[in-house]
Parts: structure tokens; sequence; C-alpha cells
């Protein structure tokens, strides 16, 4: 199984990874913004991407819209899950319009990752 991480701040790409490694199977690559995450997704396949919306050079929102619009099966389809430190309810709306199959709030635990990696894996 393979998990993008795409998160600007590298202590929170640490933190995923580390939680993501306590379960079998699992290889991870990281990525710092939307941007690179898109150069990642065309030459790598992925199960899952965990991407944060607040990034600079291409932020989660644009990188998603990207995916969804401009790549071709099966990696327009890769499912694509929102971290954020945002009320959701303020946004759920925007992110479903976007093309992200989920929300996973910060601050994360083994037990939402654990719920994330069930339901779409």
């Amino acid at each position: 199984m393979q998990i993008l991480i795409v998160d600007d701040i590298l202590v929170n790409r640490i933190l995923l990874k580390e939680i993501l490694k306590t379960f079998n199977g699992i290889a991870i690559k990281e990525a710092e913004n939307g941007e690179s995450a898109i150069q990642k997704i065309e030459t790598s396949n992925f199960d899952i991407i965990l991407m944060d919306i607040e990034m600079p050079v291409m932020n989660g929102l644009e990188a998603t819209k990207y995916i969804r619009n401009k790549l071709k099966k099966p990696k327009c389809d890769i499912p694509i899950i929102a971290i954020t430190a945002h009320n959701p309810n303020n946004f759920i709306h925007m992110y479903s319009k976007v093309g992200f199959n989920d929300i996973m709030i910060k601050p994360y635990s083994i037990e939402k990752i654990k719920k994330i990696l069930a339901k779409y894996l």
C-alpha cells in the first residue's frame, strides 16, 4: 500500500509518517506542497493521498482540483483525504465540491488514521 503525505510543515509529515509506520505493509512518500505532490502522483502509484489544505506554491484545494480534472484514470480517482485544523462544518461543502473523499481533523491519532485507512483501502 502506497500513501502520499502532502503537508508543508515537516513536523506534521513526520508525525503522520511515524503513525503510519505502525501499520504493516505501508510505503510512504512525502511532498511539501500541491505542486510537488502532483509531480509524484504523475510518476508513482498511490493508494491514498493525505492532503493538507493550506500550503505555499499550490494549496490542497488547487492540487485536488488538478488531480481530479487533469490527470487520467486511475490517478484522477485516488482517494484524497483533506487534513486540516479548521472546523470542517465551515468548509464541508467546499471540500466535497473540490473532490476530496473525506476530511481528517488535526490533531491526528492512530484511531483516526486507522478509520480512514479502513474506509478507503
